[in-house]
């Protein structure tokens, strides 16, 4: 009995140099069986996504809102790799304050920021392509543990993925043999600019085949994450990149690796997209409730501070979106004022219970907007579900 398109293996198997076997991806896009419930999940992640679009449209300063999120996604992204800095730990150490976080841990987590700041910048000059995906890889192992798998680089060698002391013989799986990896990514590049699928499904096949064929030594994941929200943005689904899937990806973590898993082995398109378009679903509805409310707690903030003879304490609460940590001799350098202003700006929102104390030191004191730190903190309900 013939197969169908959705039980059909993505691609074949080859034999490498010393017996092992490797899975080497069919050329994109697949062909899809477009039941009912895959309509449904792609409805709800366009509905959903379009919403959180429209509130992003109507930030009064989009550039101060993203900094939250970005920092959110460099957290979650980081950790499903290992990483245990918080994204507390990274707000203290963006104020200028000492923080308790691992300095390794820490550096891979702001290289991270500093990739997705470039890819967003990088946009505006060239699309999505293999360089944009190598400039990326650079920025993210900078100085970092992995750094000496070739940064910016694709492998030359065989790499796999399995249990700690796996072998290519004991592998869960094997990626394209490096012979054959240049055609993968060639194709991959092909498919990124077609225009013929719905994009959110795009970009749920690309981030399968990217995955798959493991182009590089060390950050395939990471940077796999990153091109899902540079894809968003490029497309224009998105008018500030506030949608990042780490997160329902690191809630999920068993499901992620078994869904991306069961696309190699037995062709199983319909589960992984269907997973992957209610992770957009779950995280716009995320976002969404987040800037919302922070939008509203800082124009509270603004009314409570309309009055003031000076305008350094609007200046200020404009910025708390940005990070809620602040001391005093960032605020001085930030809002181009001397220590002493910056001081009184601090104490006039402290007074009127928007900045709070933390800590106990009497010297470089640091200073925190703690209703905006809970809902930046606040965990998230990204539990898979049938669409509406």
């Amino acid at each position: 009995m013939p197969q169908s398109p959705l039980s059909r293996p993505p691609g074949g198997k080859v034999r490498g140099p010393g017996g092992y076997t490797a899975f080497v991806p069919n050329p994109l896009p697949p062909e899809l069986g477009w039941s009912p419930s895959l309509v449904r999940a792609l409805s709800d992640a366009d509905r959903l996504l379009g919403r959180l679009a429209g509130e992003g449209g109507r930030l009064p300063n989009p550039q101060v809102l993203l900094r939250p999120f970005l920092r959110r996604e460099a957290v979650m992204s980081s950790r499903i790799e290992g990483t245990r800095t918080t994204l507390n730990q990274l707000l203290v150490a963006d104020a200028g304050a000492e923080t308790d976080s691992d300095p390794e841990d820490l550096r891979e987590v702001t290289n991270y920021l500093a990739a997705l700041d470039h890819g967003i910048r990088r946009l505006g000059e060239l699309p999505l392509s293999l360089r944009l995906v190598r400039e990326l890889h650079a920025r993210l192992m900078r100085g970092v543990r992995g750094d000496s798998g070739a940064p910016g680089k694709f492998r030359r060698s065989q790499n796999w993925i399995g249990a700690p002391g796996a072998t290519l013989a004991t592998a869960t799986y094997v990626p394209p043999p490096p012979d054959e990896l240049m055609a993968c990514l060639g194709a991959w590049e092909t498919f990124l600019h077609d225009r013929t699928l719905p994009p959110l499904v795009q970009i749920g096949l690309a981030h399968y085949q990217f995955e798959a064929i493991h182009p590089f030594l060390d950050g395939n994941g990471r940077v796999g994450r990153l091109l899902i929200t540079l894809f968003l943005v490029e497309r224009g689904l998105l008018p500030t990149p506030l949608l990042y899937l780490s997160a329902f990806f690191e809630a999920t973590r068993q499901q992620y690796y078994d869904r991306l898993l069961a696309v190699s082995e037995s062709g199983a398109w319909e589960g992984w997209l269907s997973y992957f378009l209610n992770g957009v679903a779950r995280q716009s509805e995320d976002a969404l409730s987040r800037a919302e409310r922070i939008n509203r707690l800082v124009g509270q903030w603004r009314h409570a501070v309309a009055g003031a003879a000076s305008a350094n304490p609007l200046r200020l609460v404009e910025r708390l979106a940005a990070n809620p940590y602040w001391t005093i001799p960032g605020a001085a350098r930030r809002l181009k004022v001397a220590f002493t202003t910056a001081q009184r700006t601090v104490q006039r929102l402290e007074h009127l219970g928007i900045l709070t104390q933390v800590g106990e030191a009497r010297r470089d004191r640091l200073y925190c907007a703690l209703p905006l730190l809970k809902i930046l903190e606040e965990p998230a309900n990204l539990t898979p579900r049938e669409p509406a």
